[in-house]
């Protein structure tokens, strides 16, 4: 086993990333300017498209890691679109309810979702998208929806970075993770927050406060509850995963190892509906 991956197995990983989540959201002047500075150097993050391209003006390192985009930064274009900013780790079909990690490792879409009934979405599609620590972090509507319930799952937090992914089994239905139900023209589609090692919380719009670690949150009742396409639903406060799954098989024009952005196209359809 990687030192690296035994090393998570060992470090109280939530109080780690309450600790980190406490130092990110310092508004101490030089302490915030610092880390921002050095977090853009090293991964070389292009602030050209951020609301601000000053470091000094974000009041946070928290409040700039979650920096919103300048206007007309992003063109909302295709029927279904990507939610966020990433790489695409996976995308394909779900096949007899299982969901591909990497070669030679899947997971369960039952463990996935944290319910025994998932319905078609047993043979549907997926596609799983990692943000890197330079990407935009705000997650967004795919497709026009309606919000029916979502669950916050507490769970570990893993790093999801390629090295844990490829050698920790069930990553994803490990991780504490966010799964919002989303009902579409398309048939019921799940976008899920996936948490991860440094994450100091997952926030959505419709919440005052991010989600509080190892307290299962099922919610029905949301404001607002229906969304555009392109419409925020919420982010990572540091970075993580995001699943999209589809309860129909959808004709993926994107392939593992894309890089792809807020609002691109990531399906064909034939005929407008996808495949039953």
């Amino acid at each position: 086993m990687h030192p690296f991956i035994i090393f998570q197995n060992l470090v109280p990983q939530h109080l780690l990333s309450r600790i980190i989540g406490s130092i990110a959201k310092s508004e101490i002047c030089w302490i915030k300017n610092i880390f921002i500075k050095t977090f853009i150097r090293w991964y070389r993050v292009n602030m050209q498209e951020a609301e601000s391209s000053t470091p000094e003006d974000y009041r946070s390192f928290n409040h700039f890691f979650t920096r919103r985009l300048r206007p007309n930064q992003r063109q909302i274009l295709g029927d279904l679109t990507s939610p966020c900013d990433g790489r695409v780790s996976q995308a394909g079909q779900i096949k007899n309810g299982r969901l591909l990690q990497v070669k030679g490792i899947d997971y369960s879409i039952n463990k996935l979702l944290g319910k025994n009934d998932v319905g078609n979405y047993l043979n549907g599609s997926f596609i799983t998208i990692y943000l890197s620590p330079k990407d935009y972090h705000r997650v967004h509507a795919p497709i026009d929806c309606e919000i029916i319930q979502s669950r916050y799952i507490p769970g570990r937090l893993f790093s999801v970075n390629q090295l844990t992914t490829n050698q920790v089994e069930g990553l994803f239905t490990r991780n504490e993770r966010l799964i919002c139900e989303l009902d579409t023209d398309y048939g019921p589609v799940s976008l899920i927050f996936i948490g991860a090692m440094i994450v100091a919380g997952i926030k959505t719009v419709w919440s005052d406060s991010p989600y509080t670690p190892n307290t299962c949150i099922e919610e029905k009742i949301f404001k607002p509850s229906n969304f555009k396409q392109g419409m925020e639903l919420g982010h990572f406060e540091l970075g993580s995963t995001v699943i999209l799954a589809a309860q129909k098989q959808m004709d993926w024009n994107i392939a593992p190892g894309d890089q792809i952005q807020l609002g691109q196209s990531l399906i064909n359809f034939a005929d407008g509906h996808g495949q039953n």
